[in-house]
């Protein structure tokens, strides 16, 4: 009932107050602030908020039919989906636990240990899309690390928060780590006409994610490990890893898994090498799923791929990209912008001040907005209109904002890799006690680490800051 009477009077002041913005611009702002208010404060499902709002916008006229279906048959869509076909084939075969078996077993320290995890959970981006995918993948060898332990509870509440935290952090690698990043990339592309394809997002976030992934682990070693926990050496082995994991991670390859190999390997270099031969990485994508699901060559049959697939997820992309577009299109966004900095101005900031804003709101949304989705498609509309009045780049601002989102482990609730690993059966893990201290000192670091490579290691990189 309060959130009831809230959004009435939110929409009822965007009526009287905005004036000066088209009716168009002023449906879209109140549909905007209504979505949020949900978002943030209701247990309602975050897709049925968003094919809601842009139903609402659909029949008001403020967006064309066209425009909301059809975000549903855009090749970032279609790229995330056979990605995840590709990725059950992968699972099923049983070679990214393989992988991280092999990578673990040879920790013979504590820190050898968190690193080697650190990179093996790394390489899973190029895997597996989406976070809470590579977060169920982990889980299991997880159990087997803390089995392998056995005691040394302080050297586990380390692993357990290492585990979701690189995971979280890493995903910006790619741009099938996590389901905002295809989300900026379109309305990018539809708002300024800037593409950060696959091969882009590449270059551009996987220092970021080796380098956030591996200080995030030393940290959190330091902060809940003693010296002497750390001195003990440890003794993984693959054995033990395959035996918790009902896998075969040891002797020769199986043939399901060389066929995976080869395929992943093939997908990923062509998708790298998409400025040679120009196949957009959808279609490859697409192939590589066929491959995936085909008979005799496949490790697993198309139906049960696509019941990987999370389809409300991409729903709601869909449908936030559509209310993305409507936010830029019908004024809404500049008029937002306008009020905060001064119409037709943009902020009154040097470009290193403007993104060291734009990264500590990004950094610290999660705490009022759980969806990583949601808060680029409340974010991003916002910072491209921003940044268009500035001489800082659209770009540059929403991809600084997007990776710096990536930082969402403060609560359990923040993040679903943060809440699988906060409850596992068999295992002490951490409270919301240690998550905290955790991410006192971590989310500053984050946004420093993002506000740095924005400055001094993107322009070098081709994502200039003007």
């Amino acid at each position: 009932m309060l959130l009831g009477c809230a959004a009435v009077a939110a929409c009822a002041a965007i009526g009287l107050g905005a004036t000066d913005l088209a009716m168009g611009g002023r449906i879209t702002l109140a549909v905007f602030v209504v979505a949020t208010l949900l978002w943030m404060f209701t247990s309602v499902d975050d897709t049925f908020i968003a094919l809601g709002a842009g139903l609402v916008l659909v029949v008001t006229g403020v967006l064309e039919v066209e425009v909301l279906f059809g975000s549903l048959g855009d090749p970032t869509i279609w790229l995330l989906i056979f990605s995840f076909v590709i990725a059950a084939g992968v699972s099923r075969s049983g070679l990214a636990t393989r992988a991280g078996a092999f990578l673990v077993s040879g920790a013979r320290t504590v820190r050898q240990l968190t690193h080697l995890t650190t990179a093996a959970l790394v390489m899973t981006a190029f895997a597996i899309p989406a976070t809470s995918g590579r977060a169920a993948l982990a889980l299991p060898i997880f159990l087997a690390l803390a089995r392998a332990l056995g005691d040394r509870r302080r050297v586990i509440l380390a692993m357990a928060l290492i585990f979701p935290t690189v995971i979280l952090l890493s995903a910006v690698a790619t741009l099938i780590g996590a389901g905002a990043h295809l989300i900026t990339a379109e309305m990018l592309a539809r708002t300024t006409g800037h593409q950060i394809d696959f091969v882009q997002w590449l270059v551009l976030g996987v220092p970021l994610a080796i380098v956030s992934s591996h200080l995030a682990a030393e940290l959190v070693l330091m902060l809940t490990t003693r010296r002497a926990d750390r001195r003990e050496p440890v003794r993984i082995t693959a054995e033990s890893i395959g035996e918790a994991t009902k896998t075969s991670v040891t002797g020769r390859m199986s043939e399901a898994q060389t066929r995976s190999a080869t395929l992943l390997a093939v997908i990923v270099v062509l998708w790298c090498s998409e400025p040679l031969h120009g196949v957009s990485p959808a279609v490859v994508a697409c192939v590589g799923a066929l491959v995936t699901a085909s008979p005799g060559l496949g490790t697993i049959r198309l139906k049960d791929s696509f019941s990987t697939v999370p389809w409300p997820m991409l729903l709601f992309m869909a449908a936030t990209m559509a209310m993305g577009v409507a936010l830029t299109t019908s004024g809404a966004a500049a008029w937002i912008t306008g009020r905060l900095f001064g119409p037709g101005q943009g902020p009154a900031l040097p470009a290193w001040l403007f993104l060291g804003v734009v990264i500590a709101l990004s950094t610290a949304a999660h705490l009022v907005l759980q969806s990583r989705s949601a808060r680029s498609s409340v974010l991003v509309p916002l910072v491209i209109a921003a940044a268009s009045g500035t001489g800082v780049s659209p770009a540059a601002a929403a991809f600084a904002s997007t990776a710096a989102a990536g930082f969402c482990q403060t609560l359990p609730s923040s993040a679903k890799p943060v809440a699988l690993f906060h409850q596992v059966d068999g295992v002490t893990t951490y409270t919301p006690r240690h998550l905290l201290r955790v991410a006192a000192v971590l989310a500053p670091l984050s946004a420093g680490l993002v506000l740095l490579f924005s400055l001094m290691v993107w322009p070098y990189l081709g994502l200039p800051v003007h």
